[in-house]
């Protein structure tokens, strides 16, 4: 296990599918303080704005010393251009030790997938099956990344 993912220890579907990549649910304040100390540089928050959180996450990530991304993937509204936002997001984000959350890891892990297929040459059933691993549970969203994955990997 990696410093970082120990530094989430708790973190609902904590993995780390990609070398310096955390994925998950929702951190707590405390989780986003021991990400930083453990080399932690970015997060990347693919929760809606307007869901509920427990505390002010940007203003907590920023004053943590940490830069904080939001790409929302807001539930029933997402489509390709969501997807290939999350991509572009990621590709930015290689060589940087990032945490990726949204409130259980479902999102964040059907995002992942296209990221996997074209950039880390994954087959997409392995790609797949990683990202039900590390919390994937939705059909609709896993269809909609392999659509967009699909259509770029040709």
């Amino acid at each position: 296990m990696s410093a970082l993912l120990d530094a989430v220890a708790g973190l609902p579907n904590a993995a780390e599918p990609v070398s310096g990549w955390i994925t998950g649910g929702q951190p707590t304040e405390q989780q986003l303080r021991a990400f930083k100390a453990a080399g932690g540089q970015v997060v990347l928050d693919n929760r809606d704005p307007m869901e509920p959180r427990p505390f002010d996450e940007p203003a907590t990530v920023r004053a943590a010393g940490l830069e904080y991304i939001s790409v929302p993937i807001v539930h029933g509204a997402v489509t390709t251009d969501t997807m290939k936002q999350m991509h572009e997001a990621l590709k930015k984000l290689e060589g940087r030790r990032a945490l990726l959350h949204c409130s259980s890891g479902n999102r964040t892990s059907a995002a992942l997938i296209p990221y996997l297929m074209i950039d880390k040459k994954m087959e997409q059933e392995d790609a797949v099956d990683l990202a039900m691993s590390i919390g994937l549970r939705s059909a609709e969203l896993m269809e909609i990344a392999v659509g967009y994955a699909s259509g770029l990997s040709r």
